[in-house]
């Protein structure tokens, strides 16, 4: 088991806090894992191990369970008597109302509880409804690259940097692809199966999608413009090119469900000068480029809008809330805000042209605030240094503590 301390670190102050420590993201993402870890966390902290009670709901051995009241008499048998009992509560939204087990469990006794969880169910107005002030979210991802990189050196023999970062472009970050060193068929294998549960299972089934063949669409035509500003009414005007019809209304439900269970992520505009979000052609991006490649087969054209996919995956993964950027007639690729904090991001495969590096540079800066400034490529060059704007491989910035 590889520690991943990009997502340990900001659970750990949580511990034994009087919060419940909700953990999300797509299906294979790591977060059983990252329940592990937490568990071998609180062993190292000198916790019992009769106090750490580990539940997996989606295993046929907990099938009985089925209900919150269910799941609140079993957790209370078995609760440690004379310390807190720490609760690790994993796919808990395969329990029906889960959320009032949980509420009343933190009310009735001495627990800490983590809960992980793959689709909407995890953001759902009953969260906020039943644990109002007393949870915490964090969201999982796919491997970032020097994540994969731990990978490849624990499991395989990695190659220069440069190379690997192009196998990362087409194996993706799934975990369970990197612990074994598959060739690229049967890692698409892996990822056909966590495509197809993520769809059908976290979709199709709990919303009683009946036509599917609209939802593929739809999810082909989003995978197809990561990256590109569109709305529903592009989308609606694809399928009509197809002698299909959808409405827009549709259109935005099945976006949304993509969204709930974490295959695609929105990306607002936000107003440089204006200091305002815009409400028009925002983006979107996929939780790891290997379900583009799976769905619409490798195509090395699209490369450019699959290394500015993961370096937007890169910085959610970080903890920054990212943005494109609006200033005037200028797009700026991204803004990536923490508290106190913000860079400025522009992602090109390569600078070959005066117009291209005029556009790349220029667009920063008009930008007159102090804050870091980058422009990342995949071409050969010389990083470095121009009025303030870094230039850097993309491999290097995602493997850089600039940000």
């Amino acid at each position: 088991m590889i520690y991943r301390d990009l997502y340990m670190c900001k659970i750990l102050p949580f511990f034994s806090t009087p919060f419940v420590k909700i953990i999300t993201g797509i299906r294979r993402c790591g977060k059983s894992t990252i329940l592990k870890m937490i568990h071998e966390k609180l062993l190292e902290q000198n916790i019992l191990p009769e106090q750490i009670l580990f539940y997996r709901f989606d295993s046929l051995e907990l099938e009985y369970i089925k209900t919150a009241s269910d799941m609140y008499r079993e957790i209370k048998a078995h609760l440690f008597p004379s310390a807190k009992t720490y609760l690790l509560l994993d796919e808990v939204q395969e329990v029906d109302n889960w959320e009032k087990a949980v509420n009343s469990l933190m009310a009735d006794f001495n627990v800490d509880i983590f809960v992980t969880g793959s689709n909407s169910r995890m953001l759902s107005s009953e969260i906020s409804t039943y644990l109002t002030g007393r949870y915490v979210s964090f969201k999982i991802f796919p491997l970032t690259f020097s994540e994969y990189l731990n990978f490849r050196r624990t499991y395989s023999q990695p190659e220069d940097i440069k190379s690997e970062f192009a196998r990362f472009i087409r194996y993706g970050g799934f975990p369970a692809i990197h612990t074994h060193n598959f060739t690229l068929d049967e890692a698409y294998t892996i990822i056909r199966d966590i495509y197809n549960s993520t769809i059908f299972t976290d979709i199709v089934r709990r919303n009683q999608i009946r036509k599917i063949d609209q939802l593929e669409r739809v999810v082909k035509y989003t995978f197809d413009n990561i990256g590109q500003p569109f709305s529903a009414s592009s989308i609606s005007k694809y399928i009509k090119s197809q002698s299909r019809t959808l409405d827009t209304e549709t259109i935005y439900s099945y976006l949304e469900k993509l969204e709930k269970a974490f295959i695609i992520y929105r990306c607002n505009r936000f107003d440089i000068k204006g200091n305002a979000f815009l409400k028009t052609q925002e983006k979107f991006y996929i939780a790891d480029p290997a379900l583009k490649y799976f769905v619409l087969g490798y195509n090395p054209n699209t490369i450019a809008t699959i290394i500015e996919n993961i370096v937007y995956i890169e910085l959610s993964a970080r903890g920054y809330t990212v943005h494109v950027g609006n200033l005037d007639d200028f797009e700026i690729d991204f803004i990536a805000i923490k508290p106190n904090h913000k860079i400025y991001i522009q992602v090109t495969y390569s600078i070959n042209s005066p117009a291209t590096e005029e556009r790349e540079y220029n667009n920063l800066l008009t930008i007159k605030d102090n804050y870091p400034k980058f422009v990342l490529r995949m071409d050969d060059f010389a990083n470095s240094n121009y009025e303030g704007i870094q230039t850097m491989h993309i491999a290097d910035f995602l493997l850089s503590d600039y940000f």
